[in-house]
């Protein structure tokens, strides 16, 4: 009978195309994938990867028994959540994955009520981007991914995964305290021409959503700073340097000398908590959802 553990390594390498890769969505080392792969193949009598250059590929056969591992994990998966369904208990392990500011002005408005009313369920909690945290819930690393979009950047949402929204987040143009623009009421896209941005880094939602935004008014932002953290964001700011735009979820209090001025037509993202369908009734799933949502009201807003 085959190994179910072997097999999961298997298809681990054929979905994130290297060992180094499965390895880190395992949560093994390297080595310890390799050895999986090679008891594989001595269970299977076959040969299932080769070398080529400093990594290694995959056989056909490999291929076509990846595939059959696939649905393999499939059935195990709905096996679990049909049995712990059953058991009607929220237990085992579950993941979650947040966007850094979700992570820190929601994840701790419920968290701690979460772990106080099922102890059996053992939470753990990562930083991501929406685009990574959706891929890894599709890929079933994680069982609930807080993400976000905004209005004119969409957040693509495979069909086996489910979501429900939780709310939205509005967001200011903020500007040092010395600005120009510091003693507006309001400002529009074409207030912001020549002016040298503080962004999260290329590739993120919010950097697509600012350079869609500023182009529908045609206006090519200028992103001088490319920053992650918000709050090195407010430290730039906070020293007269770039201006930004933030939105409120986890921002916290701004420092001396730095302004938020509304911006219209006014932004906002839109919130949701997203899952992969086949767990819905997966106990653990439901009882982490129900506090996400419960939480909303008490988020750490500015």
């Amino acid at each position: 009978m085959i190994d179910l553990g072997r097999l999961r390594a298997l298809h681990a390498v054929a979905t994130y195309g290297s060992v180094g890769g499965a390895a880190e969505a395992l949560g093994y080392t390297p080595s310890a994938v390799s050895q999986q792969l090679a008891k594989l193949e001595r269970e299977t009598r076959t040969v299932l990867i080769e070398k080529r250059g400093r990594g290694i590929v995959l056989t056909d056969a490999a291929q076509q028994l990846a595939a059959t591992a696939s649905q393999v994990l499939e059935l195990v998966e709905n096996a679990e959540v049909t049995l712990e369904h059953q058991r009607g208990q929220a237990i085992g392990s579950l993941a979650i994955a947040a966007f850094p500011t979700a992570a820190r002005g929601l994840i701790p408005a419920m968290l701690p009520q979460l772990l106080a009313d099922h102890p059996a369920l053992d939470v753990s909690v990562t930083e991501a981007d929406p685009f990574d945290a959706v891929v890894a819930v599709a890929r079933g690393e994680i069982q609930i991914a807080i993400v976000h979009d905004w209005h004119n950047t969409p957040l693509a949402i495979p069909e086996e995964l489910s979501r429900v929204k939780l709310g939205t987040d509005p967001a200011d143009v903020l500007v040092p305290a010395s600005h120009r623009l510091a003693g507006k009421e309001v400002v529009r896209a074409e207030d912001l021409v020549g002016e040298r941005w503080i962004c999260q880094p290329a590739g993120s939602l919010c950097y697509e959503w600012l350079i869609r935004t500023m182009r529908k008014a045609e206006v090519e932002p200028e992103v001088a700073y490319s920053i992650a953290e918000y709050q090195t964001h407010l430290a730039l700011l906070a020293q007269g340097i770039g201006i930004g735009l933030l939105p409120r979820l986890g921002r916290g209090p701004l420092p001396d000398g730095v302004i938020a001025i509304p911006l219209h037509p006014a932004p906002s993202r839109r919130l949701y908590a997203v899952w992969r369908t086949a767990s819905s009734r997966r106990p653990a799933i439901a009882v982490t959802l129900s506090a996400i949502k419960a939480a909303w009201p008490s988020r750490d807003t500015a």
